[in-house]
């Protein structure tokens, strides 16, 4: 008996099963799509050396990360097909599961080990790093508080500061591992979706003063974070102890000049420079295709991210709030992500294990990122053609004509 998969999720229409075909935002899943194809290549030619010597393959580490590729893209369409009231409905459920892997990642013999960081649960060959997972879940959570509570948001300092009772425990979990960067991505994207939502810029202020205080002091409370601190702004003066990590990012800058060295010619990927395919491998692509290599990546995160933000505005538009919250925190955790780490690369910031979005070796970072590619694409469908609700009957009909983009 043959299963007709339209039938089986015709209750739920989405932007790759239509009447009239797949309806996606193609600016957004091209410009995503091409950082996913550069950053295969670039790990590739990143971890070749690596690579041989720890499995005697060079293309070993290229392999995993074309079964993350895969698996992300299949979480991208899973995402695509769910619809976004089904994501507010579920919301303190994830909000809930956030917190139980937060925890379990601590806890001795479920957690894994790595690096001195305590970030990963082990599933035999794969690890999972629950904080990409609940950064995600924390800005499904706060967009549905947002929505729930706005009058209150806006007029009340208790609304402003409940986001908080749930969102200060989170961070100390991550700073438990120790994971100072998620942290900072994570409380700088709740930020901006709370000044989105119409907090008062008095109330905002004392937040980001709050916050920077706040970040003074764990800096502070660390010897490693502070050696950071002051190492970053002259790498040079320890540049064989705890400055050996940047200027060998910035020998691979210097090395690509304008037009680099050629992909697969890195010098500094052979043992130079340290992560190489992780944390910098924003590095190793200048040294190979140069300044003009890197400003097109750039410009290329600048246009994912802007993308983004404009979903969330169209979806704000068509007073789909949750969905506009929703866009604008994901769209956050990938500009602060990208922000952290390029700052690192250039040594604009201090070291700092932050992965490259789409760019980077990670599952984890690369599996979430498909799949709020996947959120960001439905929410766009759904502001676009007002077919979103559940609460909706659809028909054949309703997918009859041609889409009128105007974007």
């Amino acid at each position: 008996m043959s299963i007709n998969l339209r039938n089986i999720i015709k209750p739920y229409p989405s932007p790759i099963i239509t009447g009239r075909g797949i309806d996606l935002d193609f600016p957004m899943l091209a410009g995503c799509l091409a950082l996913l194809g550069l950053g295969l290549v670039m790990i590739t030619s990143a971890s070749s050396e690596v690579a041989a010597v720890q499995s005697g393959n060079t293309l070993y580490m290229m392999i995993r990360h074309l079964v993350y590729l895969v698996i992300g893209l299949g979480a991208c369409i899973v995402t695509m097909m769910i619809p976004i009231a089904t994501w507010q409905r579920l919301g303190w459920l994830m909000l809930i599961g956030a917190f139980g892997l937060l925890v379990m990642v601590i806890v001795p013999g479920i957690g894994r080990e790595v690096n001195g960081s305590m970030r990963w649960i082990g599933f035999g060959a794969f690890n999972v790093q629950p904080s990409e997972i609940a950064k995600v879940f924390v800005v499904i959570y706060l967009a549905g508080y947002l929505v729930r509570r706005q009058k209150e948001v806006r007029e009340s300092w208790m609304g402003f500061f409940k986001p908080f009772i749930v969102l200060l425990p989170m961070a100390g979990l991550l700073l438990m591992e120790p994971d100072f960067g998620a942290t900072v991505v994570m409380m700088g994207a709740a930020a901006a979706m709370l000044f989105l939502g119409g907090v008062g810029l008095f109330r905002f202020t004392l937040m980001v003063v709050l916050a920077v205080a706040a970040v003074t002091v764990l800096v502070q409370a660390q010897p490693y974070r502070m050696a950071r601190l002051i190492t970053f702004t002259d790498p040079w003066s320890d540049q064989f102890g705890s400055g050996y990590q940047l200027t060998q990012a910035l020998i691979a800058f210097g090395r690509g000049e304008w037009l680099g060295v050629g992909l697969g010619n890195s010098v500094q990927k052979q043992f130079y420079l340290p992560e190489a395919h992780t944390d910098f491998v924003f590095s190793v692509l200048a040294e190979e295709l140069g300044v003009v290599g890197s400003l097109c990546t750039v410009a290329l995160f600048v246009f994912v991210c802007v993308r983004g933000m404009y979903i969330g505005m169209w979806a704000e538009k068509a007073k789909q709030y949750f969905a506009a919250y929703v866009a604008y925190g994901l769209s956050f955790l990938w500009i602060g992500q990208f922000l952290i780490n390029i700052g690192v690369n250039v040594g604009l910031l201090p070291t700092k294990g932050l992965t490259l979005p789409f760019l980077s070796y990670g599952g984890s970072s690369l599996v979430i990122c498909c799949a709020c590619l996947g959120l960001l694409l439905r929410i766009e469908w759904e502001s676009r053609t007002h077919l979103g609700s559940e609460e909706m009957e659809f028909s054949e009909s309703d997918f009859a004509e041609e889409p009128t983009h105007g974007r």
